[in-house]
């Protein structure tokens, strides 16, 4: 009995001894000098900003194994503990001991869990994710991997636009004077109402804007901006850009196989973008296709995160992202910005721009930047700007969340907001008669002061910000190199690209609609021609509108499919060639190659059908040279297609111009009018519905005599020199039509 009293009262003491420990522990969360006696400091750092939770969920037999210690950890959940004590207490039930102090429930049978255990804990904070702690591998961050430091730097940043009307041009400011500098390892934040000039302060300083309307500087470790940062910069742009069939780890794998250096090999690549996927959480929906207006893939949330990885797996040394929160619930927003700080925290440069943040998103940023107007209103720190409109005068009435009263000063609203008495003076002195109902200033007078009072701060600490930074000599010579870096070679980058594209467009050329549209139409044509006969003259002008049409409709269809191709992939093309992702050469050459294999299983399926319905020649030569024909016919009038969405890159006079030139050349094609007028007789030489006519007449009737419509029955290098010609020609267009466009290069 003395020995199970012993052992009960040693149980209890062990158990007593844990929770002092413990509640020393979250007593002083940021200091590891307030750990009880015997903890070690070895249990992991704090994260700035954010406190941490202690969550013990495992028990020794599991800890001995590593990194897999904390595999089955749960955020927010109660850890509990059973320990077994057999040699202690030989055998004998123990009393529990049991807390619910600090929201935690332990369960003990006398063993007290060592010191060294409770520091070694993982410790987390309310913004981590759950999917990185729920995939229970212990994997690298590649985010800390070291890169080049790029101290950004912007002095009178300006930038306007004219406007054309009907009878004048007008000028307009978009931004005015906008000066400010960015060090690694700062997540900065560039705020302000909308057309207050965002959007394109970041396409200034991200490079993609170098238009001649743009004055001032910005340098980039004391350089200015070189082809060479192209691979250094990532920039998310506000819209998601990405390709809807392909799923999320084909979209990351794509991006590592075409941007990281050709240093790496393939393996290396792909394993980096399944980093890239377990650090953003996004393991769980890897395999889901990205989805978009017409499919259904994975949610905002996700897909912004995929729009982010696609710009981290080069590890940047500076990330521009343009409103990465925008649309995304108040969570999923503060875990965004968190995966920001643990990017910056690695020596990164990270600025963003943010639409209306909550409370503790706005507490996350080092440094903000809020324009009002295109004009500069406050720049600093970020835990500073409230102390600072206080000290003009502008204090917030009510509680309210710093992001909404920042926001509403850079509106010209004082509603809740004190009104400085300068401004009241000024105010009353010129008499103003827009002054509101309530005895508020105009918007434009309050954007005038705020505009006048940073004006005079920044001439106090201009010296201070005209600086010139202390750099080695060997981060300037990096950044001054204009060598750009490719990630693939020119082969490798269009083998990508191609099976990129086939694995993009088979739904859309596999679709049930596209199918049956033209099975339908093949099964029509075979019930109005059916078997019909090649003997008499009467059955062979039959032939002759069955053998137009088909030329027609092979002419019409590739058009209007090819037209769609650049114009609704301008976005990616222009975004994956501001990044350096590949030449165009590459893009263009697998763009057009890879829809040829699955436009030309469809014609295949046609030819079958119609052509032993309508009871053609049945003979292997004659089926396989009309095949043959109709492959010509399809890519000259895709390269049709393609020149004119290149050209004018925009869908509705694409349309217009393309319909206008397929009926001409329809009309031209020698069945409705056989003996066209001289003057306009050439056109027909530049329709492949003629020359795609004519073969097929020749395949047709090759030994008849005499020759049906007059055509000569010869072998027909004329009519095929002239359609390979039309292939090379109208492509070449296409490409001189891309390369002429400006795009952000």
């Amino acid at each position: 009995m003395e020995k199970s009293s012993n052992s009960t009262t040693l149980g209890r003491t062990k158990s007593d001894q844990l929770l002092e420990t413990l509640a020393a522990v979250f007593k002083s969360p940021t200091s590891q000098s307030d750990l009880a006696p015997g903890t070690s400091d070895s249990g992991g750092t704090l994260s700035r900003k954010s406190s941490r939770r202690l969550v013990v969920g495992a028990s020794p037999a599991r800890s001995s194994g590593g990194g897999s210690r904390n595999a089955h950890i749960r955020k927010a959940r109660s850890a509990q503990m059973k320990l077994d004590l057999e040699e202690l207490s030989s055998g004998a039930a123990l009393s529990r001991a049991s807390s619910a102090s600090l929201g935690f429930s332990f369960s003990f049978t006398g063993f007290t869990v060592p010191p060294d255990e409770i520091a070694g804990s993982k410790l987390f904070s309310d913004d981590d994710i759950p999917e990185d702690i729920e995939a229970g591998i212990c994997r690298p961050k590649f985010q800390a991997e070291p890169t080049l430091p790029i101290y950004l730097k912007f002095r009178e940043v300006s930038y306007k636009v004219v406007i054309k009307g009907m009878t004048s041009s007008e000028e307009r400011d978009i931004l005015n004077g906008i000066s400010g500098d960015v060090s690694p390892g700062e997540v900065v934040a560039l705020m302000g109402p909308s057309g207050s000039g965002k959007t394109t302060l970041l396409n200034i300083l991200g490079g993609r804007l170098t238009h001649s309307a743009v004055a001032g500087s910005v340098t980039y470790n004391d350089q200015p901006y070189s082809k060479f940062l192209k691979s250094r910069i990532g920039f998310v742009t506000q819209d998601d850009v990405l390709f809807p069939h392909l799923t999320v780890k084909e979209t990351l794998t794509y991006a590592a196989l075409l941007r990281l250096p050709l240093t790496l090999t393939k393996q290396q690549k792909e394993k980096r973008a399944l980093d890239v996927i377990y650090e953003l959480g996004l393991d769980r929906c890897q395999d889901t296709m990205i989805g978009g207006s017409f499919v259904r893939g994975v949610s905002g949330g996700e897909r912004k995160r995929v729009c982010i990885g696609n710009e981290i797996i080069i590890n940047p040394s500076l990330l521009f992202l343009d409103e990465p929160t925008s649309g995304l619930d108040s969570t999923t927003a503060l875990r965004t910005v968190q995966t920001l700080q643990d990017i910056a925290e690695a020596g990164k440069t990270v600025l963003t721009t943010i639409h209306q943040p909550s409370s503790r998103l706005f507490h996350k940023f080092d440094k903000l930047i809020v324009l009002g107007k295109g004009n500069l209103l406050y720049f600093g720190k970020a835990s500073e700007a409230t102390d600072y409109f206080s000290s003009i005068g502008c204090s917030p009435l009510i509680a309210m969340n710093p992001a909404e009263f920042l926001l509403d000063l850079a509106n010209g609203n004082l509603n809740d907001i004190s009104v400085p008495p300068e401004l009241e003076d000024r105010v009353q002195m010129e008499n103003y008669e827009t002054e509101t109902r309530n005895g508020k200033p105009p918007p434009q007078v309050v954007h005038e002061y705020l505009v006048e009072a940073y004006e005079l701060r920044f001439s106090e600490n201009e010296n201070k910000l005209m600086d010139p930074l202390h750099l080695d000599e060997e981060p300037k010579l990096k950044v001054l190199s204009s060598k750009r870096q490719w990630g693939a070679s020119w082969w490798q980058q269009y083998c990508i690209l191609f099976i990129r594209g086939i694995k993009e467009r088979r739904h859309d050329y596999f679709s049930w609609l596209r199918i049956t549209q033209v099975l339908s139409t093949a099964i029509i044509l075979g019930l109005l021609w059916w078997q019909s006969d090649s003997k008499t003259s009467r059955g062979r002008q039959d032939q002759a509108g069955l053998l137009f049409f088909i030329a027609v409709f092979w002419g019409f269809f590739p058009v209007f499919t090819a037209i769609f191709t650049f114009p609704q992939e301008r976005a990616m093309l222009s975004k994956e060639r501001a990044a350096d992702m590949y030449r165009l050469s590459a893009y263009f050459l697998a763009r057009t190659t890879s829809d040829l294999p699955l436009d030309l299983i469809l014609p295949v399926l046609f030819i079958l059908v119609v052509y032993f319905m309508a009871g053609l020649r049945l003979s292997a030569g004659p089926f396989f040279l009309r095949m043959l024909t109709v492959f010509l016919c399809i890519v000259a009038a895709q390269g049709l297609g393609l020149a004119i969405g290149a050209t004018l890159m925009d869908l509705k006079r694409a349309t217009t111009l393309a319909s206008v030139t397929v009926m001409t050349f329809m009309l031209a094609g020698g069945f409705f009018v056989e003996r066209v007028p001289v003057f306009i007789s050439w056109i027909r030489y530049l329709s492949f519905n003629y020359h795609t006519y004519k073969l097929l007449l020749k395949v047709q009737y090759q030994d008849m005599v005499p020759p049906l419509k007059g055509i000569q029955t010869d072998n027909g290098s004329r009519e095929v020199g002239a359609l390979v010609a039309m292939i090379f020609g109208y492509r070449l267009l296409a490409y001189l039509s891309l390369r002429r466009m400006k795009l952000h290069s």
